[in-house]
């Protein structure tokens, strides 16, 4: 129940326990200098002897009321006494119907069976017409006429008035059912929302921690395809320093030992640079690729080019480092296995999504004799793969043995937030 509705059946329920004094008080009141129409000093007496009658009922109900509510046999019982009194009331004194027109108001909160309130409004319509007609009794035949037609009207006013107000309130049922559903249909829009909400955070917590596994898989890796390997090389030439007595043989090893000590050294600064994009740092994507290209192929000492095709856009930060990203590992692939001379990456910015091709004319392989490491998505291919997923894009590879490879990326265009 919203709070206007509380406080319109506030005010209903302070005018069903008032009226009744205030009609009683305009009878009595109007009685005084109508008191002609009451010649003996019996009837005078009597009209007294009933407004005290009436006042006892009122105060009476007025405190059973509090223990009780809705229509039930002690409310019928008031309703008949109190129409009784009026009734009386009213043939002594005709200025008394507006007592009796008292349960035109509240006959619904009164009588409970829905035949009998209409007898209730039409008991209480005889002694109204009575006094319209000019007071009960009538002598002669035109004043039960006259009383019969007021009868009459009153009964259609009556029953038009009844048939209105039902049919408000079922209006107003209808509304407060519509109400209710509403008021259900968004304490569930509500739920589902904060459910959303719920899953949304947890999707950004599980998306983080694969992004720090898939992290720590691709530093695993790399730790042991380079320092690992770098390491045992510098132990093994060092074990041949200390078992050869030929100083030019030692110190052709050393020098050996040397040389993988700075490769290793070298993969290691990658490695801690490819934890974050720094390349990106103050550059777009483009120019950052093109820097990453020329250091890789100066230090691989392979020719190595890069190609922009589309007008380049300024593209959100985890879909530029994720081709970044995706570009440092097909680099990295190609020195480890490919023994290329040539590679060409290819940038390229197309309506709605962006594709990266990076091309080499190296040894290639065969893709259908590779193991898939379903899960790891750490390094190498997989690492590809699960970077392109995760912006929800795609990553395709393309090789033959002596015909060089090629991976495709292709990920959505979504512009930066400016």
């Amino acid at each position: 129940m919203t709070t206007v509705d509380r406080d319109m059946e506030r005010r209903w329920d302070v005018f069903h326990r008032w009226q009744p004094y205030g009609l009683l008080g305009v009878g009595a009141v109007l009685s005084v200098p109508t008191a002609e129409l009451m010649p003996g000093t019996a009837e005078r007496i009597a009209v007294a002897v009933l407004v005290v009658v009436a006042l006892v009922l009122q105060l009476w109900w007025g405190r059973a009321v509090r223990t009780h509510r809705g229509p039930d046999a002690t409310s019928a019982a008031y309703y008949t006494v109190r129409w009784a009194i009026g009734f009386a009331l009213t043939w002594l004194n005709p200025i008394f119907a507006f007592y009796v027109s008292t349960g035109y108001f509240d006959v619904n909160e009164r009588i409970p069976d829905r035949r009998w309130r209409r007898v209730g409004l039409v008991a209480c319509s005889v002694p109204v017409a009575g006094a319209q007609a000019g007071g009960l009794p009538f002598h002669g035949g035109a004043g039960w006429l006259l009383f019969a037609g007021l009868l009459m009207a009153n009964n259609v006013l009556l029953t038009l008035v009844a048939h209105f107000y039902e049919l408000e309130d079922s209006l107003s049922r209808a509304r407060a059912e519509s109400i209710t559903q509403l008021e259900s249909a968004n304490a569930a829009l509500q739920q589902a929302l904060d459910e959303n909400a719920a899953l949304h955070a947890q999707l950004l917590v599980q998306a983080r921690e694969a992004g720090i596994a898939d992290e720590r898989r691709r530093l695993a890796a790399e730790i042991h395809d380079t320092l690992a390997q770098g390491l045992t090389g510098i132990i093994a030439q060092l074990q041949v320093v200390a078992n050869t007595p030929d100083p030019a043989v030692a110190r052709t090893h050393v020098d050996r030992a040397s040389d993988l000590a700075r490769h290793s050294l070298g993969e290691a600064r990658r490695s801690v640079q490819n934890l974050a994009p720094v390349a990106l740092a103050h550059d777009g994507l483009p120019r950052a690729l093109r820097k990453t290209i020329d250091q890789w192929a100066e230090r691989a000492d392979v020719r190595a080019e890069f190609i922009l095709t589309g007008a380049a856009e300024h593209l959100h930060a985890e879909v530029s480092a994720t081709l970044l990203r995706i570009t440092q590992e097909a680099l990295a692939n190609v020195s480890k296995h490919a023994d290329a001379s040539r590679v060409v990456t290819t940038l390229s910015f197309m309506g709605d999504e962006v594709t990266l091709d990076v091309r080499d004319d190296g040894r290639g392989f065969d893709p259908m004799a590779v193991p898939e490491r379903t899960g790891t998505g750490g390094f190498g291919l997989d690492g590809m793969r699960a970077r392109a997923a995760r912006m929800a894009g795609s990553l395709t590879v393309e090789a033959e043995p002596g015909y060089g490879t090629a991976v495709s990326a292709r990920v959505p265009l979504v512009r930066h937030d400016r």
